[in-house]
C-alpha cells in the first residue's frame, strides 16, 4: 500500500432529494465546501439527518450531486466510478458479512470483484486476518464469530483492497465500549501505518476527539459549523472543546469558543 496521493476536494456541493409521495424537495446537503488532505483522519459529527451518510453515498459514487462537485485527483467518484474500484473502501455499522462465506472468503470478496489473481487473494486475505488477530478463525462462518470478531473481518475486508480512502460509517457504535475502543484504536493505527485518508462518521464526541486529526461539525443540510484541528487544542482544553461542540450541535450555530 502506497497510501493516499490526492486530496478530496468538495466544492459547493448540493444534494436535493424529491419525495415521491408529496413531491416535496429535501435538501440533504447545501453548498458544502471542504478539502481533506491525503493521509488525514477526519471525524464528522452531526445530528441524525444532517447529511453525513448522504455525503458518503456521494463519495462512493452511489449518488450524483444536484450541484457542485467532489474531486479526487481530477476525477469524480460518481462520474468515474470504475476508476475508483479498489481505491475506496467502506466499513459500515453492521459488518455486512455474507453468512454462507467463511471469514477468509468474506475478506476475499472485494478482491474477486476487482479481478485480483486467486493466489494473491488468498495471501492478502490471510495477511489481513492475521493483522486483525483472526488467523485461527479464517475458516469460521459469521454465525460462529462474536460481534467484535465479525467487525474485525469487516475491517480486514476493507484494508485488503489496499484503499487510498477509508470511510467508516458509525462502524463501532453497535459494539460494547471495550470492544469498540479496541477496534477504534486498531483502525486508526492501521490507517496511519498505511497512510490512508480516513473519514469517520460518528455521533460520539469522545470517539471523534480520540481518532481525528480534524473534527468537522455538520449542522442542518451539512452546513459546516466548525472545522477543528486537534493539534491546535491542548489536552487540558478538551473538556471545554467537548462542551463547545455540544453547544454548536444543539444551537445549529458555531460556538464562539471554537474560534482559534
Amino acid at each position: 500500500m502506497s497510501g493516499a496521493s490526492a486530496p478530496i476536494e468538495i466544492a459547493g456541493l448540493r444534494k436535493v432529494f424529491r419525495q415521491t409521495t408529496t413531491g416535496e424537495s429535501i435538501v440533504a446537503i447545501d453548498q458544502l465546501t471542504l478539502r481533506i488532505e491525503p493521509g488525514e483522519l477526519v471525524a464528522i459529527v452531526g445530528k441524525t439527518g444532517c447529511g453525513k451518510s448522504t455525503l458518503f453515498d456521494l463519495l462512493i459514487g452511489l449518488e450524483h450531486p444536484t450541484a457542485g462537485s467532489i474531486t479526487i485527483g481530477a476525477k469524480t467518484p460518481y462520474d468515474d466510478f470504475n476508476d475508483f474500484r479498489g481505491k475506496i473502501a467502506t466499513i459500515f455499522q453492521q459488518d455486512r458479512l455474507f453468512p454462507w462465506r467463511s471469514a477468509i472468503d468474506n475478506v476475499k470478496l472485494p478482491l474477486e470483484l476487482i479481478g485480483i489473481a486467486e493466489d494473491v487473494q488468498q495471501d492478502r486475505a490471510m495477511f489481513w486476518l492475521k493483522r486483525l488477530g483472526l488467523e485461527n478463525f479464517a475458516n469460521a462462518y459469521p454465525r460462529e464469530l462474536s460481534g467484535g470478531m465479525r467487525q474485525r473481518v469487516a475491517i480486514a475486508r476493507a484494508f485488503a483492497v489496499q484503499p487510498e480512502i477509508l470511510l467508516a460509517d458509525e462502524s463501532f457504535s453497535a459494539l460494547d465500549e471495550v470492544t469498540a475502543n479496541d477496534l477504534r484504536k486498531t483502525f486508526v493505527d492501521l490507517a496511519r501505518e498505511f497512510r490512508s485518508t480516513a473519514i469517520l462518521i460518528t455521533h460520539q464526541l469522545e470517539e471523534a476527539m480520540s481518532v481525528g486529526d480534524r473534527i468537522v461539525v455538520f449542522g442542518k443540510s451539512a452546513a459546516l459549523l466548525a472545522d477543528i484541528r486537534m493539534k491546535d487544542w491542548d489536552r487540558s482544553d478538551h473538556a471545554m472543546l467537548r462542551s463547545a461542540i455540544q453547544n454548536t450541535l444543539q444551537a445549529n450555530a458555531p460556538d464562539e469558543r471554537l474560534k482559534r
